[in-house]
């Protein structure tokens, strides 16, 4: 079996994004839906609603990311508006696998480029394959900004 990687995931709507919430809660903290509404003070039948109509409270949209630990509803959102959203880096050296990660990112991304100049491509494929190279520059681009004052690792770990 395959392990799923989240981080190329890109919510296409509302509802996928509180999908995708939700799926990453199960996989990575074994957290059904119900666990999640009690986390954030509901019922298990209002995140149902939320996800089958497509849209939540704004006041829940924090809270519920929260208990799912994934964005992908605030990550929906900007790009809806246009906007592109990055994860603040803590300011630490990268290591050769971050490198190569991006490395393999701007391949792909040109890649599609190529492919969608020559009528082979998607624009959603070509779109979601250049966010995520930004993304991933902006982050090492921050990393080299903080290089001289890191942040402290102050909650232990390395998040996603």
């Amino acid at each position: 079996m395959t392990r799923k990687r989240w981080k190329p995931a890109q919510p296409q709507s509302m509802q996928h994004a509180i999908r995708l919430c939700l799926d990453y809660a199960l996989h990575k903290h074994n957290r059904s839906v119900a666990r999640v509404a009690e986390l954030i003070g509901t019922t298990e039948w209002s995140v149902y609603k939320w996800m089958s109509e497509g849209s939540i409270p704004s006041v829940r949209i924090r809270p519920f990311e929260f208990a799912c630990d994934a964005t992908f509803v605030t990550h929906y959102i900007a790009a809806s508006a246009q906007k592109l959203v990055i994860d603040i880096p803590t300011g630490r050296a990268g290591n050769q696998d971050e490198l190569l990660d991006l490395q393999n990112q701007l391949n792909t991304t040109v890649s599609l480029l190529t492919r969608f100049y020559r009528g082979e491509a998607e624009a959603a494929d070509v779109l979601q394959g250049i966010t995520l190279a930004m993304q991933q520059l902006a982050g090492h681009r921050e990393n080299v900004c903080k290089h001289d004052a890191p942040e402290l690792a102050l909650f232990g770990g390395d998040p996603e």
